[in-house]
């Protein structure tokens, strides 16, 4: 009896934690689209078609459910594109080519609708939500750092030259590749994504050495491993 109790449990514990994660999904896509202001609850619920009772079961507001959606975007991130452009031991300007060429792939298959879900709220609720604003800044920041990891690590194999700072170079990356994201989105044309980004490649070659070394297998920078662990769980 006590076994199927507890069978029972988690077949329960499974349903609830779907129910939630159709509330989530389906917020995300209607804020990515729409913005976070010009998404109502309502709005939310007949996504789902699920009722009220069921959103204030898992979220006390609608507030809490953007926080959620943060978290959760911020964890997909780390674990889906940049641990396939991230992973192994290549070059790691390859690797920052490999991440460009795959945010390029997203934006084609999207035709450049909705542009970057975190860049969104940062444009719509930094002004106007200081927890918002917060959460998001920490968000990005990890992403920077993660991004500067790898630029360590290129120095230390030679292939940028001595003098290179990569924590400018990784917020000039950040910059270059949000805002060719939303030049992409305002023009619908993913050859203008493509166009910057080929830049922003150049100018990480431009500080290469003339004399690149082989790249050698070798873990990854203590700046990299904490950056990928603030990735993957963004909490308050």
């Amino acid at each position: 009896m006590q076994e199927g109790r507890s069978g029972g449990g988690q077949v329960a514990g499974r349903a609830t934690g779907a129910k939630r994660e159709r509330i989530i999904d389906a917020a995300a896509r209607l804020i990515h689209l729409r913005g976070y202001h010009a998404t109502s609850i309502e709005d939310i619920l007949r996504a789902t078609g699920l009722g009220k009772g069921n959103f204030y079961h898992y979220f006390t507001s609608k507030e809490e459910l953007g926080f959620a959606i943060l978290d959760r975007q911020t964890a997909r991130f780390a674990e889906g594109v940049l641990r396939k452009a991230f992973g192994g031991n290549r070059d790691p300007l390859e690797q920052i080519n490999a991440y460009l060429d795959l945010l390029l792939e997203g934006a084609r298959k999207a035709r450049c609708r909705g542009g970057c879900l975190m860049g969104n709220l940062a444009q719509e609720l930094s002004d106007t939500h200081e927890e918002f604003r917060r959460r998001l800044a920490r968000a990005f920041e990890a992403w920077r750092a993660f991004l500067e990891g790898r630029l360590h690590r290129a120095r230390e194999l030679g292939r940028l030259r001595p003098g290179a700072d990569p924590a400018r170079l990784s917020r000039f990356l950040l910059a270059g590749i949000e805002g060719a994201i939303l030049l992409a989105k305002v023009r619908k044309d993913a050859s203008v994504l493509a166009e910057c980004f080929t830049e922003l490649k150049a100018h990480l070659g431009a500080g290469t050495r003339a004399t690149q070394r082989q790249v050698r297998p070798a873990a990854p920078s203590p700046a990299t491993n904490g950056a990928k662990q603030r990735l993957k769980g963004q909490r308050p």
